[in-house]
């Protein structure tokens, strides 16, 4: 049987919790109490209710008990505090007060291979207006323009997320498919939207035409499709064209000034962006050479137009990856240069959320001026709560501040907002660092475990993986994971992980470096 419920879906015969496509890590035992609410969902679960059906009536303490609703809860992004979902009744007991949909999953058809998957279930539409912006093809006949066709769409999804009151799928979700023919109901069901806009940019010359169509994906009507002529000299205005007609389309009702408002050139000089939009692509390689190109072509940006923004914003995110996985050659340097660029990201960004959460998340990481930091990351979420990777930059501030359970809240609306984001290994790393926070190793190491499977070199998820271990009493398996952590990296020791997982609760540092410590760290 599937239940759904927000965005998840709880598949009780493969026994698994999906938030979106996203697998949810819990427990057998936890999955059983969450599946047994569910099915109960019409009455309150009295606590010998689940001793009786849970722990087969052998006797549990109190604290075990809430130990695993509180479990529970975490693994659907609910809190003692909130209850949106398990509600506590003082005396009476526990019951599950989400809205639930039920559907028999279908037997497998005749004709189809023993290996053929179900299809995933649909995400449920949000309360408001909800679009993805696919990927345009690149019509101008030379691959290597593919980075501005790319470019482009960004801008587009930027401008219409600037609009509260829609939904707006992340950049990287929409571009999961990149290169492959879609369709448009299936695009709508996987990433819980009601609008797709799909199209393609031509450049040639100093020429552009940008063709666009809005789809209603529910039903594959077509809304809007218009097509914008001009030179490279207007490239910001056609971007504000498409989103315009768009917004226009979703709701007539908004009124133009709104619109007028919500548009922004990020710069005028066309060299200083085509340099900002190769970084772009450099720095998702998520390698050492990629970070270190990226950042070479931002300082071009920047030279050519000092006050471009977003290019200070995403050279400061270069250095806080060159940090994240220890690939600085000279640190003093690195923490005078990332803090330049995220000032003048701040500074200039005054109504440009990605560069204040990019700057912002430099100060924080690599300036270690945490205060700061979070400030400009709150205000970027103010400005623009439909910027994921704000809310990413949130929930990891939130966990070194020792407020791991927020942090949980920050990456479920993260997911959300991504359901389809590639670079997953990320965020299960950020998720073990919160889980160990918590004290809870084995989700920890599990994770941590997930994110190594993907990316075996990871330096976090060696970190996360290798303490997780050791404190749970698994010695062995913490000092195979030190050894690879080593081979990658034979100078790191206990003193240097105060600055690379800047905890600020003294505890969390203090049990963080003794669980590297006896896994073989050395001092």
């Amino acid at each position: 049987m599937l239940y759904s419920f927000e965005d998840f879906t709880l598949d009780t015969d493969r026994r698994e919790l999906r938030r979106g496509p996203v697998l949810v890590t819990m427990t057998p035992q936890v999955f059983d109490l969450l599946a047994y609410l569910v099915r109960n969902r019409e009455r309150v679960v009295s606590k010998d209710d689940l001793i009786a059906s849970i722990w087969d009536g052998r006797i549990v303490s109190e604290s075990a008990l809430t130990t695993s609703v509180n479990a529970a809860r975490t693994a659907v992004g609910d809190t003692g505090e909130e209850q949106r979902l398990l509600r506590t009744l003082p005396r009476r007991g526990l019951r599950f007060v989400g809205a639930v949909r039920e559907a028999q999953k279908p037997g497998p058809p005749i004709a189809a291979s023993a290996t053929t998957e179900p299809p995933a279930p649909a995400l449920p539409l949000p309360d408001k207006p909800s679009i993805a912006v696919l990927p345009f093809a690149n019509m101008s006949g030379d691959a290597e323009q593919d980075y501005f066709a790319d470019g482009m769409v960004e801008e587009i999804i930027t401008a219409l997320s600037r609009f509260r009151w829609l939904f707006v799928i992340a950049r990287n979700s929409s571009f999961a498919y990149k290169g492959r023919p879609v369709d448009v109901k299936q695009v709508g069901r996987e990433l819980g939207v009601r609008y797709v806009l799909e199209g393609s940019v031509r450049k040639a010359a100093s020429r552009l035409r940008i063709t666009g169509q809005l789809i209603d994906a529910s039903t594959g009507a077509h809304l809007w499709a218009d097509r914008f002529d001009g030179t490279l000299d207007d490239v910001f205005d056609l971007q504000d064209q498409v989103a315009t007609n768009v917004v226009s389309a979703i709701s007539p009702h908004v009124e133009h000034a709104e619109i007028q408002r919500a548009k922004r050139k990020p710069t005028e000089n066309l060299d200083a962006y085509d340099y900002y939009l190769h970084g772009v692509a450099a720095v998702q390689r998520i390698t050492k050479e990629g970070a270190n190109e990226a950042l070479r072509l931002f300082r071009q940006a920047v030279a050519l137009d000092p006050e471009f923004a977003s290019a200070y914003g995403a050279g400061g995110w270069c250095y806080c990856q060159r940090k994240g996985n220890r690939w600085v050659t000279n640190p003093s340097e690195d923490i005078a240069d990332a803090s330049r660029f995220a000032r003048s990201a701040v500074d200039l960004g005054t109504d440009d959320a990605g560069a204040l959460a990019m700057g912002g998340y430099t100060l924080a990481y690599v300036a270690r001026d945490h205060h700061a930091g979070s400030f400009f990351v709150d205000l970027a979420l103010a400005l623009n709560p439909n910027l994921a990777m704000a809310w990413f930059a949130n929930a990891w501030l939130r966990i070194w501040e020792g407020k791991p359970e927020m942090a949980f809240r920050h990456f479920a609306r993260f997911m959300r907002l991504s359901p389809l984001e590639p670079m997953m290994p990320n965020i299960h790393a950020a998720m073990a660092c919160a889980h160990f926070v918590l004290g809870e190793y084995d989700k920890a190491s599990s994770l941590a475990e997930t994110v190594l499977r993907e990316r075996p070199d990871m330096h976090g998820g060696l970190r996360f993986a290798a303490a997780s271990h050791a404190l749970a009493g698994r010695l062995e398996d913490a000092q195979k994971l030190m050894a690879r952590l080593r081979r990658i990296d034979p100078e790191l020791r206990v003193s240097d992980l105060a600055d690379l997982t800047p905890l600020q609760q003294p505890q969390d540092l203090a049990r963080y470096e003794e669980g590297l410590r006896k896994a073989g760290l050395p001092e």
